[in-house]
């Protein structure tokens, strides 16, 4: 029997276990592969296609067949119920759709729902400009298990950009350390270089700033490299633990 089925909402927390009180450990995205493990009547055990993510989700808001040949390039797609008639609902950074009809600015991927196609890019779109994707999420909040315009945290900042050009890459820190090739041990940092500590990840901007997302300032921001391994050392008591270099 095939297993491979996609999601059909915005996006959707994924529990630890089968409850709404169970640690949120990550999110899924509109049009984002699976694998069902096991299910009852309100959830669902599922597998990522893309990273072999393993929590529960509720057991509706799927479908069997999906054919995405575009995806939103753009940090939340404003969704219209027909042409320039905006909604209140958005698919995130990273969400995969079907287009099954379009005009000069729309696409409509389901039924009277429209998205404007300077949201979107063709599927197989690569973006190498890294920086670009993660100052998308500027000033967005800092959520424990977060990865779209809602919340997100510094592994999943870290994750968007693999997952926008299919490249695997694992989902929580301590997985993305031991993937990660060392680089060196570095006085001098340079453009595209991750920072690993334990249990937090940063990546560099240029050889002054760094971007991640921070518990303590609950946000997404921008920080000059050595001020912050100073402050995580004397505040977290945490020393970088490896420096890597993001592929692209």
């Amino acid at each position: 029997m095939k297993n491979n089925f996609f999601f059909k909402k915005q996006f959707s927390n994924i529990y630890k276990k089968a409850s709404r009180n169970s640690e949120v450990i990550s999110q899924i995205l509109y049009g984002e592969k699976f694998k069902i493990l096991s299910k009852n009547k309100e959830w669902i055990k599922i597998k990522s296609s893309f990273d072999n993510y393993i929590g529960y989700i509720k057991n509706k808001d799927y479908v069997g067949k999906l054919s995405p040949n575009y995806k939103v390039y753009s940090l939340k797609a404003i969704i219209f119920n027909r042409l320039n008639k905006k909604t209140k609902n958005f698919l995130p950074f990273g969400s995969k759709i079907e287009v099954i009809s379009e005009n000069k600015n729309y696409v409509e991927f389901e039924k009277n729902r429209w998205l404007r196609k300077k949201d979107i890019k063709k599927i197989n779109h690569k973006e190498i400009n890294f920086s670009k994707i993660f100052r998308l999420f500027l000033e967005t909040k800092y959520i424990w298990g977060g990865k779209t315009y809602k919340g997100i945290d510094c592994s999943a900042l870290l994750q968007v950009f693999n997952y926008y050009n299919e490249t695997y890459y694992p989902r929580d820190t301590i997985d993305q350390i031991r993937y990660s090739k060392k680089k060196r041990i570095a006085k001098n940092f340079e453009k595209g270089d991750i920072i690993f500590w334990k249990g937090h990840v940063a990546m560099c901007l240029n050889s002054k700033e760094l971007i991640h997302a921070y518990g303590p300032e609950k946000k997404v921001l921008i920080m000059p490299i050595f001020q912050t391994i100073k402050r995580i050392e004397k505040t977290a008591q945490l020393k970088v633990k490896k420096i890597s270099s993001i592929k692209y």
